[in-house]
């Protein structure tokens, strides 16, 4: 089974880091999903929730004022804002 490497961070703290499925958030574009093997993609995600869904199937989901999404080579960052707040 194919994963990705998801880390996401704030200034503060490192507040997930394992392996998922995918990932799936909504940006100025619309709905997207990542997932293993996909194309290199930065975005900036604004009030909309991030879905990771890690291999043991339960969802995690945060909500950031603001976050930027950096993927390559099955490792996705995400690098959020301090009020983040996780739902």
């Amino acid at each position: 089974m194919e994963t990705l490497n998801v880390k996401v961070i704030s200034p503060q703290d490192l507040l997930f880091f394992g392996k998922a499925l995918s990932v799936s958030s909504k940006n100025s574009s619309g709905n997207f999903d990542v997932l293993p093997q996909h194309t290199s993609f930065l975005t900036i995600i604004q009030k909309s929730p991030i879905v990771i869904k890690p291999v043991d199937g339960k969802k995690i989901t945060f909500t950031f004022s603001v976050s930027v999404m950096y993927v390559a080579d099955n490792n996705v960052t995400i690098y959020a804002q301090p009020e983040a707040v996780n739902l």
